[in-house]
């Protein structure tokens, strides 16, 4: 009588060596869970932050809040190249990474494409998206340029439900501390693992 193979355990995304890209509007908790989901993990991981790296630059930065233009641009375009050279040198030497970052799915020019470019074609994206009450609350409790008015929070807000119908993984943490939000987040990416999706 043949055997019956045994089933096959679902990947651990905690002992992998993995690139995580982080998606989410201002106050969505990204850098939180970000640093969590580094700080326990069983094999060794770096959090790049696109907002650190991009504050690098000191005399002359180019803060977005006084208005989009070619300069913040070029300084953001920097810093996403900056952070992907990062990512593969860590990669390449057995350290997993997660990057995080406010993609909007509606500007191509500074989207998926050019994360997955400098990166690798390994990058898993997931969005982090609670409702607007929370970015709300919790980007009133931010400081320094972190902090944004109320209504570009709302406006980025808004940009980002493009994400919905977009085939990537989305985790509504309105309801969830960060520790919850990472377990969550763990959970996408042994499902993303196990089917790598095609973005």
């Amino acid at each position: 009588m043949p055997s019956t193979p045994p089933a096959t355990a679902a990947p651990d995304p905690s002992a992998t060596t993995l690139a995580v890209l982080l998606i989410g509007p201002a106050g969505a908790g990204k850098t939180s869970v970000a640093k969590y989901w580094a700080d326990h993990r069983r094999v060794p991981t770096a959090h790049i932050s696109l907002d650190d790296v991009r504050e690098w630059v000191r005399s002359g930065f180019a803060d977005p809040q006084s208005g989009w233009n070619d300069n913040s641009e070029a300084q953001y375009r920097l810093a996403r190249r900056t952070c992907g050279f990062a990512a593969r040198n860590y990669l390449a030497n057995g350290i997993s990474c997660i990057l995080d970052d406010a993609v909007f799915p509606d500007r191509p020019v500074v989207g998926l494409g050019g994360w997955k470019r400098h990166v690798g074609p390994g990058l898993l994206p997931v969005v982090l998206l609670p409702g607007l009450e929370i970015v709300l609350e919790r980007n009133a409790e931010r400081t320094g340029n972190r902090r944004l008015t109320d209504e570009e929070v709302a406006r980025i807000h808004g940009r980002m439900a493009g994400w919905y119908g977009s085939g990537l993984p989305i985790i509504d943490n309105s309801q969830l501390d960060v520790p919850q939000t990472a377990q969550v987040l763990d959970d996408v990416l042994a499902r993303s693992i196990a089917s790598p999706p095609n973005w």
